[in-house]
């Protein structure tokens, strides 16, 4: 008999979101301002599992429990910020040992056509991070957030005029430019910690190839190695850049030259042998990448060491 799959519920309306959550009705369709310092938030009505149709931008200030994202459980420390974006799978299932306290400001995608943030904030990598990759924010960024989320808060609150939406968006792109800075602290300060990930990611990529995988499972992604290293893939990719100046995928390119310099300079295998080796599916996307990365063919490179 197959086990019951646990059923995933979409949620499409602000009025459902604060009904769930025991509040009264939004004042605005397409945002709404969550004040759980000043009301009470009941997040254990929320189903164990659900897809949002929004962006979601949280500032933790006291929490009472744990927050579910996929099926871990995270602690929070107080004074953090996350974000989620439309599409995602979240977790409403809470582990509560007190109260739940913080800011959720909840902005329909629709509230955004017509000006630019539409299609800047599908830029901002930070969306797409896990709960416990949130933003742990110093007193002063604490301070600058709430500073942004008041104005937000009293736009949303007062009656609407013909420059309210423009105000508000104002303040969104403000506090995600600030989201940006802060997180390139919070990678720098967290350096030290972070110089042993180098180390993990090249002996994740050298035992990769030098088995079978890439011949099995085609080239090394961004997500087989943020899934290896407990990341999501745009956490990852972000880090390293703070690190290395170099993302994800451009680490992955990188020791693919590596590798394919060595196969060629030392053994006889033909370019397609070499690139098969690699895990490229087509010779010619391998000949395409190093000479994109070396400014030669695989066969001027080899001619050219020999």
């Amino acid at each position: 008999m197959k086990s019951e799959t646990q059923k995933v519920e979409k949620l499409e309306s602000l009025t459902v979101i604060h009904r769930m959550l025991g509040l009264p009705g939004p004042n605005h369709p397409l945002i709404t301002f969550v004040d759980a310092t000043q009301q009470q938030v009941d997040l254990c009505r929320l189903p164990a599992n659900y897809v949002l149709t929004f962006y979601k931008i949280t500032f933790v200030t006291k929490l009472g429990g744990k927050v579910k994202y996929g099926q871990s459980y995270y602690d929070f420390d107080e004074g953090s910020l996350m974000f989620a974006a439309p599409g995602q799978i979240m977790g409403g299932g809470m582990e509560t040992y007190g109260d739940n306290e913080g800011y959720s400001l909840i902005i329909h995608p629709d509230f955004l056509q017509g000006f630019p943030l539409a299609q800047k904030i599908k830029q901002y990598g930070f969306f797409s991070y896990a709960s416990n990759e949130a933003l742990h924010l110093s007193e002063q960024e604490r301070c600058t957030i709430m500073a942004i989320y008041d104005i937000i808060r009293k736009e949303i609150n007062t009656q609407v005029d013909d420059l309210s939406q423009e105000v508000i968006i104002a303040q969104i792109e403000l506090l995600l430019s600030y989201a940006k800075r802060f997180y390139k602290r919070q990678f720098i300060t967290r350096q030290v910690a972070n110089h042993g990930l180098l180390q993990q990611l090249e002996e994740l990529l050298n035992n990769y190839f030098d088995t079978d995988q890439p011949i099995d499972k085609g080239l090394p992604t961004v997500q087989y190695l943020a899934d290896q290293l407990n990341y999501t893939p745009n956490y990852l990719s972000d880090m390293l850049r703070s690190l290395t100046g170099l993302n994800a995928q451009q680490h992955i390119h990188q020791k693919l030259i590596e590798r394919s310099k060595t196969l060629l300079s030392t053994t006889a295998l033909s370019i397609s042998e070499v690139a098969y080796r690699l895990g490229f599916e087509h010779p010619q996307s391998f000949s395409r990448l190093f000479k994109i990365k070396t400014k030669a063919s695989p066969a001027e490179f080899r001619a050219a060491f020999n």
